[in-house]
């Protein structure tokens, strides 16, 4: 969540809150993505750390951003930068 926040702007405060502002709403729904593929939670778990997001939201955020993805090389780049920040 963090690396996601600095690379969008953002508190970690933007990212748990219920708040539905463009500019904060991708950055979330990233987030939910990379927990989901870089971590063993499960969605219940990944939502606790949203701020208490129901589980069909994480993977609402999990399907988009992975059906996003197949054609964003844009977003690609993003994440693949994001990814290589989490995991130095």
């Amino acid at each position: 969540m963090r690396c996601i926040a600095e690379e969008f702007g953002l508190s970690l405060h933007d990212l748990k809150t219920k708040r539905r502002y463009k500019n904060i709403v991708l950055p979330r729904q990233i987030a939910m993505y990379l927990s989901r593929e870089l971590t063993d939670l499960s969605l219940p778990e990944i939502g606790v750390f949203f701020g208490g997001k129901d589980h069909t939201t994480v993977l609402y955020s999990y399907n988009k951003i992975k059906e996003e993805l197949k054609s964003n090389e844009s977003l690609k780049n993003q994440i693949t930068k994001v990814i290589k920040v989490i995991q130095q």
